[in-house]
């Protein structure tokens, strides 16, 4: 869902149509809850907390001792459920913890459909959202965005790519994406791009959670999905070898915390937070534990 550039409302020229992509293996779900994939126990680093920052959040935030966090938990390795069903686990909620801990406060993940985080914190049910939400325009004219890692959008198909399938020739074809993502955009301005030249539009296939649309492509109901690039990449190593990745990522953007406007220097803590577990290396544990080191930004920044 999210990671990916989990949604950027931007429509894709027909030359974005033409990028080469390339590939790798796997099947099941991609939930990684029973097979491979990155390590899910292994503990985060520890963060302490700083005095500074912890007061420059508004006390209507710590006056309860808690971070409430909401995210979407269907989009591995970024943010989903435990073999247990119940506990939320993911690069996100390691972060979130981490920053939580910086901040002085005990953090709560709250899972939450993608579409209905950002709508939550205008509403104060969530104090922040993480979720693999891509900063864009369109955002951060209701919320502030945090920024904490960069990805891009990858294609992956069944292991061997049997029908040849690249982002150039998917028109015709069944293709899985997740509800409110970047991917829907993209998939819809390719199949406009399809219809103009005389071809068949995508048949596409939108679910409200990754790891759904991760199973359609390993039960053979979707030929092709786009996801976030780490997602894909987790989706390589939690699924026995049934999905390949295709290419490289492409529109590469960075992910945002999200949370409200007008509460005062509560972004900048959320931003002195990672800024300082960047320096610290704490940040950088903890993406090498979820093995996307390759999306680690130099410098968090507000984006309000």
């Amino acid at each position: 869902m999210h990671a990916t550039t989990r949604s950027l409302p931007a429509v894709l020229a027909a030359a974005a149509l033409t990028v080469a992509l390339a590939g790798c293996g796997s099947g099941g779900d991609g939930s990684g809850a029973t097979s491979g994939g990155a390590p899910t126990t292994a503990a985060a680093p520890a963060v302490t907390k700083d005095d500074a920052l912890a007061a420059m959040v508004p006390a209507s935030v710590s006056s309860d001792g808690k971070l409430v966090f909401g995210t979407d938990a269907s989009y591995p390795p970024n943010e989903f459920t435990a073999p247990d069903g119940t506990t939320i686990i993911g690069l996100d909620v390691d972060l979130g913890t981490a920053v939580a801990q910086k901040l002085g406060l005990t953090p709560e993940f709250q899972n939450s459909q993608f579409s209905g985080i950002i709508p939550g914190i205008e509403g104060a049910r969530y104090e922040l959202g993480i979720s693999s939400f891509t900063i864009n325009d369109e955002r951060i004219k209701t919320v502030d965005m945090v920024s904490y890692f960069s990805a891009g959008t990858s294609l992956a198909v069944a292991s061997g790519n049997p029908e040849g399938i690249t982002p150039d020739n998917l028109c015709g074809r069944a293709v899985g994406v997740q509800a409110g993502t970047v991917q829907v955009d993209d998939v819809a301005a390719r199949s406009q791009a399809c219809t103009a030249a005389g071809q068949p539009a995508i048949a596409v296939t939108e679910l409200q959670q990754q790891t759904d649309v991760t199973l359609a492509l390993t039960s053979k109901r979707i030929v092709a999905m786009l996801a976030d690039s780490p997602v894909v990449s987790y989706a390589v190593t939690t699924t026995s070898g049934a999905v390949e990745v295709v290419g490289e990522p492409w529109d590469t953007a960075p992910y945002g915390i999200a949370l409200g406007k007008n509460q005062g220097q509560f972004a900048q803590a959320v931003q002195g937070a990672l800024q300082a577990m960047i320096a610290d290396g704490s940040y950088a544990a903890i993406l090498q534990k979820w093995n996307v080191s390759n999306g680690a930004i130099p410098t968090s920044e507000v984006r309000s």
